[in-house]
């Protein structure tokens, strides 16, 4: 599809509710208006979409369990803290009270507790309240065998207190290409078993969730065109900078417009991941967000990815990691109910994306599934403070420039101040064992050489004109 998305195809893909939408909007709007969506509580109800396969009534919202509350911060900042159950407790009940239902977990999240405290958290609900979705994320060769890997579904069960799973994933295809697929899925028989359990109602739909080699992608709905297997969801990553230039940012990744495409007319449901691409989205450079707050005042930057998101009308919910109160908040608020991105809003999009694309940063999701590093770095924390100082401006170009000296302050002040010395990228030795892990097929020792490389210039206050990074 061409990068400027036409009247005619806008409509097919985005939905004709958006003219009306949008006249609405017209109307309503108002200058006096002074308060942020962050204050404020829902105007409406939560918006949802059909699940056509079943009639699931599903919340637009969905709730990501992979960056959960720990006690004393972050988990990036503490990874070895406990999770902070009372927190979740909280969240997950101002969440069904506010419409949200759709609830995503995974046997690899936050180091294999994420399941434990959504099943604690939801079952204090009535079952029929909420969906919940989790996954078969057999990665390590050690639970390739059909025994290991029917016992990670059946501990699902258990930790999640349920008895049966409302969406089950194929956890992240794609990395590795089909050889990696068959040795996960089909060599051990375990595809073909999930199907039995589907048919005896333990599982209600069965998707996969997509990173990497497009050809396992094609392959796998190829199989639904057939009718070998059957999709009822696929999971995604959409958001408007890789609407049109995920390809272009990384050529092992897959532009969401063909992704959405493909799965929209076969009538397969999209979920979908990475709204704000790990947070990217939401920290945009000051003249990006004077952009978006000139045409819509009142809202935050972040709600503009997540009305992008949730426009398509055959996405079924879009999932968002909310680790703190006031991001569920916002997010709640920005689908209650949802406003549609309009043709011309789409427009402005589609050229910030241009205009973020130009930035040339590490495109890290700070998803964590590169760490724990058996050396002890904090690789997202790395490409965090790095991508932050081009979003900033402090990204020292050459010692001729006049803000220079400023600029080398900022990065190696604020690099010290990010990352623990023993955590830095200097101790990366170039394993590599990393790289099958990353979903956005960033060659994680190739970045962390260049970052050592300008961090170690710098410090000598050495030419840096010719360090590419």
């Amino acid at each position: 599809m061409n990068k400027k998305i036409n009247r005619r195809n806008f409509l097919k893909i985005f939905g004709g509710g958006v003219v009306a939408a949008s006249a609405t909007l017209t109307a309503c709007s108002g200058k006096d208006e002074k308060t942020t969506a962050s204050s404020q509580e829902p105007t409406g109800e939560m918006t949802y979409r059909v699940n056509p396969n079943n009639g699931d009534r599903v919340s637009l919202l969905g709730y990501g369990m992979m960056r959960l509350p720990v006690v004393g911060g972050s988990e990036r900042d503490n990874p070895d803290a406990d999770i902070d159950q009372e927190m979740v407790n909280r969240q997950v009940d101002y969440a069904i009270e506010h419409g949200v239902n759709y609830f995503d977990t995974s046997p690899a999240y936050c180091r294999g507790r994420s399941e434990e405290a959504t099943g604690i958290a939801l079952h204090r609900h009535p079952r029929d309240k909420y969906f919940v979705a989790t996954k078969m994320s057999n990665f390590s060769p050690d639970t390739w065998p059909k025994k290991e890997s029917m016992e990670m579904f059946e501990n699902s069960l258990k930790y999640l207190q349920v008895e049966y799973v409302d969406y089950l994933l194929l956890h992240a295809i794609g990395g590795g290409g089909m050889p990696e697929f068959n040795n996960r899925y089909m060599n051990n028989g375990i595809l073909d078993w999930l199907v039995e359990q589907k048919q005896k109602g333990r599982i209600r739909n069965l998707g996969f969730s997509y990173h990497g080699d497009v050809a396992v992608f094609d392959q796998l709905l190829q199989w639904h065109d057939e009718g070998r297997y059957h999709w009822d969801f696929v999971q995604i990553e959409l958001n408007y900078l890789d609407w049109n230039l995920a390809n272009e940012i990384n050529s092992s990744n897959t532009d969401a417009v063909y992704l959405y495409g493909e799965l929209s007319k076969r009538g397969i449901p999209s979920v979908i991941m990475e709204p704000l691409l790990g947070g990217r989205l939401a920290n945009v450079p000051d003249y990006i967000v004077a952009k978006f707050k000139k045409r819509r005042p009142e809202d935050s930057v972040a709600a503009w990815a997540f009305r992008f998101a949730g426009t398509p009308e055959k996405v079924l919910t879009v999932l968002s990691g909310m680790t703190y109160m006031e991001h569920l908040k916002e997010n709640v608020r920005t689908y209650s109910p949802l406003v549609p991105i309009t043709e011309e809003e789409n427009d402005m999009l589609m050229d910030i994306a241009e205009d973020i694309f130009n930035l040339k940063t590490i495109p890290c999701n700070e998803c964590n599934y590169c760490m724990p590093c058996p050396y002890g770095i904090n690789i997202p924390a790395i490409f965090s403070h790095y991508n932050k100082c081009i979003k900033d401006g402090n990204m020292p170009s050459h010692r001729q420039s006049p803000e220079y000296q400023k600029q080398r302050r900022a990065f190696l002040v604020g690099y010290d101040r990010s990352v623990p010395r023993l955590r830095q990228a200097s101790h990366c030795i170039g394993c590599g064992q990393c790289n099958p892990h990353c979903p956005q097929q960033i060659d994680i020792p190739r970045e962390m050489h260049k970052v050592d490389v300008l961090v170690e210039n710098l410090k000598r206050n050495g030419k840096i004109d010719d360090v590419k990074v």
